[in-house]
């Protein structure tokens, strides 16, 4: 996949805005009313209203004059929430990490709408039938404390030493997005379902236990509760601004390269969304060439069109970063396919 990451951090407080969504069903006033509603993966909103989000939601609030609602929650869990809203649609834009974009789609909550500026995403960030484009490409990444830690561990068996017995968190496969990436890259490093099982039932020994948001790991890792967690890269770079601690790194298989893939935010027209012309408006934003340039500039990332080259200092930092790590191309059709046998088998390796 082409050289793209993305921006920023995690949010609080967001809870509130769901009480107010009730307002907005599917009324024929609905679609005149001047709000847009947004169900999203954590990652791309800051904790001190400095985020991607914070300036793309109040640059398009100020041209447009339409308010964000805006509701946040893990990958799964916010297309959970959409799904059993399907009779009393409350989201217009649902924004998540694969398989779940793909998920959403297989369980219809997805309409077709090709963004202005969907032609310069690349093939792979996108769905052929417009039902989803990615707004902020990135890369899934582990988090280590370098205080505590300063030599990031090299590969997935070092995780297994007494040292980091419950020192050690990932988010939960099947209700965060980089939780179930956990399983993916862990399957494309051991070689198949079975080896990747035993290995993770292995590391369940060390593991504290589940997290349904990916995004309040870092904390514990950079205040040293933890040493080692998962993440992504684009969350991860636009929290250690504020987390000093936090360096990322990719495991590797023992012998092996430190791999990674792909994991972008992608964002999609919700199906019978109640302001559907608004959401309509609001990805046109997302994927324009000034907020695409903010994808790096303020989030830490980078941006889903190829024809936005990012040169700023985060840019250059990440490509940095990345440099000499091996990027596989996970199969989302099998992953989205099979998901469910994939999320069952590490439930019962590590008795979750």
């Amino acid at each position: 996949m082409s050289q793209h990451l993305k921006p920023i951090a995690a949010v609080t407080g967001s809870l509130a805005l769901a009480a107010s969504l009730t307002a907005c069903g599917g009324s024929s006033a609905a679609s005149d009313e001047k709000i847009v509603t947004v169900y999203s993966a954590d990652g791309l909103k800051g904790e001190k209203g400095d985020g991607w989000y914070d300036r793309v939601f109040a640059d398009f609030e100020k041209q447009t004059g339409i308010k964000v609602k805006y509701v946040e929650g893990g990958s799964g869990e916010m297309v959970q929430r959409a799904v059993r809203e399907k009779n009393n649609t409350q989201a217009d834009v649902i924004v998540t990490l694969p398989p779940f974009i793909q998920q959403a789609d297989s369980k219809g909550l997805l309409q077709s709408y090709e963004p202005k500026g969907s032609d310069q995403v690349g093939g792979g960030d996108k769905a052929g039938d417009g039902k989803w484009t990615s707004v902020v490409n990135n890369y899934f990444g582990f988090i280590h404390n370098k205080k505590e830690l300063p030599q990031a561990p090299k590969t997935w068996e070092e995780l297994l030493d007494a040292k980091y017995k419950n020192r050690l968190q990932y988010s939960t496969p099947g209700v965060a997005g980089d939780g179930t990436a956990v399983v993916i890259k862990a399957m494309h490093d051991f070689g198949g379902q079975e080896p990747a099982m035993e290995y993770l039932k292995k590391l369940q020994a060390n593991n504290v236990g589940p997290s349904s948001s990916t995004s309040k790991l870092a904390p514990k890792v950079d205040k040293g509760e933890i040493l080692v967690a998962n993440g992504d890269v684009q969350m991860n770079f636009a929290q250690s601004r504020s987390m000093p601690n936090l360096a990322i790194w990719f495991p590797a298989k023992d012998g092996g390269k430190p791999t990674t893939f792909a994991l972008p935010y992608a964002a999609g027209l919700v199906n019978k969304a109640p302001h559907s012309e608004n959401g309509k408006k609001l990805l046109d934003f997302m994927l324009g060439e000034q907020a695409q340039r903010q994808v790096s500039e303020i989030g830490g990332g980078f941006p889903a069109r190829k024809d936005v080259k990012a040169t700023d200092a985060n840019a250059i930092e990440l490509a940095r970063l990345m440099e000499g790590v091996e990027i596989f191309e996970p199969d989302w059709a099998d992953i989205d396919k099979n998901l469910k046998t994939y999320i069952d088998a590490w439930k019962t390796a590590t008795g979750s």
